[in-house]
């Protein structure tokens, strides 16, 4: 990155102003199908190792400029305007806690609360991968923070802030203290950031998502997303239909491990292997009761699914739930699977989808090859990663800056995982 000026750009509460004054596309199809993949975000660059590249819109907080993206809305004129997600169901945490409600100041976006993003963002993985030893987020949102951002009228969009700072010090934020964890480089003149984007499981097939934010310091620390614990708020905790707030997501704990390892899958893979969860989700963005709040359904392979070998990657969260009724499945606490169990508020991680494999591509292909995709993408900076590492002085950290999952564990004994040691992407 460099240092850049820029001049701010001008937001009012209408899709039409959103589309003239960002500088989007104007009216766009809700999902289109581009060489294979079907794009959900019509705003975003998918690029060739991955990741996302968006419009970067500027607002204020407090006085200090911020730093946001783009990515659904509750109002289908809003989403088809700014080639953006349409997400109904955010309409449900109209009025709560979950929502900042915003003001527009000539023409500008003022949010009340803002992220800090100084602090480590720290993953040890345990001695079986999940739990971690240890695990702190690497971004914190202010009081009221939330991705949520509520106008006079009651619309709301998923506006969820990557950076915070003057033009210039944000593009010299080689240290990762100004910007989000998953900011791979941000451009504050041209106004587009590439953002990682993690590969995940949808009634069979692959999906890409950018997770931002987690209601849970846990949850945020492992997603590497901001900790936002008032998206809790959000209503609907366990329900999945249109008259909540939140979609339903499968998040495997002991899954099988190994990066070549065809069935491998979940949190222990993620710390161990350096790879994508491959979390299960319910819906997609061209589906009404999709939303980017996905509720977590912790998944524990039991003892005894384990011994009848069982434990195979899942890619349908109707077959995971059907797993669970059978009793091969459990949550977090032993419990029967449900959603996150250690909070009366569950456990919400703001995963926007962006794009999936067109559904007519053929089932053998690449693009619907997961392990392929996300794992031969990532061999090289596995490589990367082992040298720098060996380089290190004992005791410092390493990890992968990767496009496909959101733990960036070296493969290696290297004591501590954490983004901020890595080179910053230019």
């Amino acid at each position: 990155m460099t240092a850049q000026s820029s001049t701010r750009h001008h937001l009012r509460p209408s899709a039409l102003f959103f589309s003239m004054a960002l500088g989007l596309f104007g009216a766009l199809p809700s999902a289109h199908a581009d060489g294979g993949v079907e794009r959900f975000v019509e705003s975003a660059t998918f690029n060739a190792d991955g990741s996302v590249t968006l419009p970067l819109h500027e607002g204020t907080s407090q006085g200090r400029s911020v730093w946001y993206v783009l990515l659904d809305a509750s109002d289908g004129k809003d989403a088809a305007s700014l080639g953006i997600n349409q997400a109904s169901k955010l309409s449900n945490a109209r009025g709560t806690r979950a929502t900042q409600k915003v003001r527009v100041v000539n023409g500008v976006v003022d949010f009340p609360a803002a992220v800090d993003f100084s602090a480590d963002h720290l993953v040890v993985a345990g001695a079986g991968g999940f739990p971690p030893a240890q695990a702190a987020p690497g971004s914190v949102g202010e009081a009221g923070y939330s991705p949520l951002i509520e106008f006079a009228d009651g619309r709301i969009l998923n506006a969820p802030q990557v950076a915070l700072g003057d033009a210039n010090a944000v593009s010299r934020d080689a240290a990762h203290k100004l910007t989000h964890d998953k900011v791979l480089a941000i451009d504050t003149t041209r106004r587009t950031v590439t953002l990682q984007a993690t590969a995940g499981l949808n009634g069979g097939k692959p999906v890409s998502y950018i997770s931002t934010e987690a209601s849970v310091d846990l949850v945020a620390a492992l997603e590497g997303a901001t900790y936002a614990p008032a998206l809790g708020a959000a209503p609907g905790v366990g329900n999945d239909g249109t008259d909540s707030s939140r979609a339903s997501i499968a998040v495997f704990t002991n899954g099988q491990t190994g990066a070549g390892n065809a069935q491998r899958q979940g949190l222990s893979s993620a710390l161990l292997d350096g790879l994508s969860p491959l979390n299960v989700t319910t819906w997609t963005p061209n589906q009404g009761r999709y939303s980017p709040l996905w509720d977590v359904f912790p998944a524990v392979w039991t003892p005894a699914a384990i011994a009848a070998g069982k434990n195979l990657r899942q890619s349908s969260f109707g077959k995971v739930a059907d797993l669970g009724k059978k009793g091969l499945i459990a949550s977090l606490d032993g419990g029967p699977f449900r959603a996150f169990p250690l909070s009366p508020e569950g456990a919400i991680v703001n995963c926007p989808i962006v794009s999936a494999p067109d559904r007519s591509a053929a089932p053998g292909s690449t693009r619907n090859d997961i392990a392929g995709q996300v794992d031969a993408r990532r061999l090289s900076r596995v490589q990367s990663c082992q040298t720098r590492a060996q380089a290190r002085p004992s005791g410092r950290a390493c990890a992968l800056s990767s496009p496909d999952g959101q733990l960036s564990a070296c493969p290696v004994p290297v004591p501590v995982l954490s983004r901020r040691s890595m080179p910053r992407p230019r």
